[in-house]
């Protein structure tokens, strides 16, 4: 994710505390778009960089990442889980934003929105589908992958497969002795604070490291963007500074491959996507042909398939009578673990920044419809919504013009609360 601006703590504060939420004004541009359906997708044009697209073939791009790099295919199983239909279909619901109140699908349309699923209680309270995506169509996560790695870190480590959070990286990636990560541990890269220094500007006039990441990958080299984080130098001591960093993620992935003697692909789905009952195969980008999955972006799922992995989430990681994840894990891995991570510490931020999950304060300092809840999210509006209170977990995906804006984010949160209200009746 993109650093977010100054202010959002207050964004966040005018979120309304009845009914349907209010939130501040969108400054959208294409309110008027049509929703125009694209060709099949064998013929779609596609731009070659995720990151540099047009309005015309952003959608496309966003579900034809396959098309751009090799990839690795997470197998589902012979049964699908079923989400069955909830007693109280939304149908259409209002929200209200600035004053004024919209509908969902005014939502989609303002926010440029392909695709939206609300569960609740594990059943579809609203499905939407716009800018050519079906229920067959795949989505590239972008930083929703984060959480997903996170969430294998946590079956690695209930399997015994990764001894202890406060290993050091090093131990399981050998590449990395001699390098800045040497000295971190599992636990420093989960939240961020590394203390490798990383450029996370996603602007492609700017050589930063998340540009160099997609040039190494661009490159189809093998061991080129092992060989970039190899080089990143030490910035900070490990846990003292908070850094929004793919390349800790990519890291996070590579442990989870060598300490499971697997594919992060291939543990995905013994561990969770073939058993919980997945309908669609997923697959994710690799750094070089049969190499690395990028582990900290570029996940892609169908809709379903993204609420079913947070239904598996916010039932704590238990299929049947298995318990994939460790005790507790779901609660750990969403909370902040370090200072420069609590809440409002984080780039104006009131959420705070647990195991590659952004958290919602809780208690006093809750947001309305929000207390405890958290969300793994992706640049160009990608979320994985989870609010274990209300028994919810929500789906949207979008294709922004921008990396982030943050009154867009505000919105998505106003919309998912006003559904929260209506649901909790």
């Amino acid at each position: 994710m993109v650093c977010k601006a100054c202010g959002r703590r207050e964004l966040l504060k005018r979120i309304g505390a009845t009914g349907a939420l209010a939130s501040l004004g969108l400054l959208c541009t294409c309110a008027e778009e049509a929703d125009v359906r694209a060709p099949a997708p064998a013929q779609e044009p596609i731009a070659s960089n995720p990151l540099d697209t047009t309005r015309a073939n952003q959608a496309a791009t966003f579900r034809n990442i396959d098309r751009l790099a090799p990839t690795r295919v997470i197998g589902c199983g012979a049964l699908a889980l079923a989400l069955p239909t909830h007693s109280a279909h939304l149908g259409s619901f209002d929200y209200e934003y600035e004053g004024s109140t919209y509908k969902v699908d005014d939502y989609m349309r303002r926010n440029r929105t392909s695709g939206l699923l609300i569960l609740k209680g594990g059943a579809i309270a609203l499905e939407r589908y716009r800018m050519g995506n079906s229920a067959q169509s795949r989505w590239t996560s972008f930083s929703v992958a984060k959480s997903v790695t996170s969430t294998l870190i946590g079956a690695a480590l209930k399997d015994g497969s990764i001894a202890s959070l406060d290993d050091g990286v090093d131990k399981y990636v050998t590449q990395l002795k001699g390098s800045a990560f040497e000295g971190s541990s599992i636990r420093d890269l989960l939240s961020m604070t590394s203390g490798v220094r990383w450029d996370e500007d996603y602007s492609i006039f700017h050589q930063s490291d998340i540009e160099r990441f997609e040039r190494a990958i661009g490159s189809q080299k093998k061991g080129a963007v092992m060989e970039l984080i190899r080089t990143r130098p030490r910035a900070a001591a490990p846990g003292s500074v908070f850094n929004y960093s793919t390349g800790d993620s990519y890291v996070l992935g590579a442990v989870v491959a060598a300490a499971t003697k697997s594919t992060l692909s291939d543990y995905l789905s013994q561990k969770i996507w073939a058993r919980l009952g997945m309908e669609t195969d997923g697959y994710w980008l690799l750094d070089s042909p049969d190499g690395l999955e990028t582990g900290g972006d570029n996940f892609s799922a169908t809709l379903r398939d993204y609420a079913r992995f947070g239904l598996f989430f916010l039932r704590e990681g238990v299929i049947g009578s298995d318990a994939v994840l460790p005790a507790g894990w779901r609660d750990l891995a969403t909370k902040p673990h370090t200072a420069v991570a609590a809440y409002g510490r984080v780039d104006d931020d009131p959420l705070g920044y647990g195991y590659h999950w952004w958290a919602f304060p809780t208690g006093t300092a809750a947001l309305p419809y929000h207390d405890g809840a958290f969300t793994a999210q992706g640049i160009f509006g990608q979320f994985l919504y989870i609010n274990p209170k209300e028994d919810i977990v929500v789906v949207v995906w979008s294709a922004w013009r921008s990396p982030w804006e943050d009154r867009a984010e505000i919105e998505t949160y106003a919309m998912i609360g006003a559904a929260a209200a209506i649901l909790r009746q």
